[in-house]
């Protein structure tokens, strides 16, 4: 069985998912947070249009140690910058999953600052890791959206604001 091609499969209809909840951003709602607690929309949606270029960053280094290079999230000033960002990151993470081997998807890769491992993962596993954290915010960000009394797409089926297929 080959695992690239049905890794690509899910990252594409994944993409098409999330890129459906993006364009549905009012570019006046980026400072929109539900909770103290939450991060507010750029915040959100920048991490799920950045999500889909760690499966690139995978397959190209062993991993990423926020002590070297910090993390610095994007700054975003409308729906359509949000949605370039994610143009973007989906072009890097489809392009380094269709030039990848099956025998690249097992080195491990590993995340840290400093001498702090948050986590060590198979190249394979950070693949999955990315498409789950990007399911996770998409599903926050449909929260935001409902709160804000924004139409949900369709998504793995029908939504209550698009009930058929």
């Amino acid at each position: 069985m080959q695992i690239i091609p049905l890794l690509l499969k899910e990252f594409e209809q994944e993409a098409t998912i999330t890129q459906k909840m993006l364009e549905r951003v009012p570019d006046d709602q980026f400072s929109y947070k539900p909770h103290e607690k939450s991060m507010n929309m750029m915040q959100l949606t920048t991490h799920i249009a950045e999500l889909s270029g760690w499966i690139a960053m995978g397959m190209t280094t062993s991993g990423l140690d926020f002590a070297q290079i910090p993390y610095e999230p994007k700054i975003v000033s409308s729906t359509k910058e949000l949605l370039e960002l994610f143009k973007n990151s989906v072009q890097a993470g489809k392009a380094a999953l269709e030039k990848a081997t099956e025998e690249e998807l097992l080195p491990s890769w590993t995340l840290r600052h400093g001498e702090t491992i948050f986590m060590t993962l198979s190249k394979y596993e950070l693949i999955r890791h990315s498409l789950s954290q990007t399911i996770h915010h998409r599903a926050q960000l449909g929260v935001y959206l409902r709160l804000l009394n924004i139409a949900l797409p369709k998504t793995y089926g029908p939504s209550a604001d698009e009930p058929s297929f």
